[in-house]
């Protein structure tokens, strides 16, 4: 085993830019994440909570000198509770274009339903 430090940097990690949207039939939590490929993004169920994980895989050249520079590798990470609201078997996730929209469908119970009225 060794006492020196490791060299390698680990990509700073960020809260993505979110959009929480409700309609009748669940939730669309749109997150914003630049760079994150399929194989660098996961989502995560438990009892209580669901989280997304992400990194960017953005190398760029070593031998450019930059004047400033904000591209890199990224790692992203929210966390958001989750209730007997959602329908937890229904839950579903897409990526493009960079933009992960999380799909947590509403329980039937707790969906709203119109009720009929009838005439006497």
């Amino acid at each position: 085993m060794s006492n020196a430090k490791s060299t390698q940097k680990s990509a700073p990690c960020h809260y993505p830019a979110t959009d929480i949207l409700e309609r009748e039939d669940g939730f669309h939590i749109l997150m914003d994440l630049p760079g994150v490929g399929r194989e660098d993004l996961s989502v995560e169920l438990d009892d209580t909570s669901v989280t997304v994980h992400g990194k960017s895989s953005y190398h760029p050249d070593g031998g450019r000198s930059f004047a400033s520079k904000e591209f890199g590798c990224h790692s992203y990470e929210r966390r958001f509770t989750i209730s007997e609201v959602v329908d937890r078997e229904g839950i579903r996730a897409e990526l493009s274009d960079g933009v992960l929209d999380l799909f947590l469908p509403k329980a039937e119970k707790i969906k709203p339903r119109r009720i009929e009225i009838k005439t006497a």
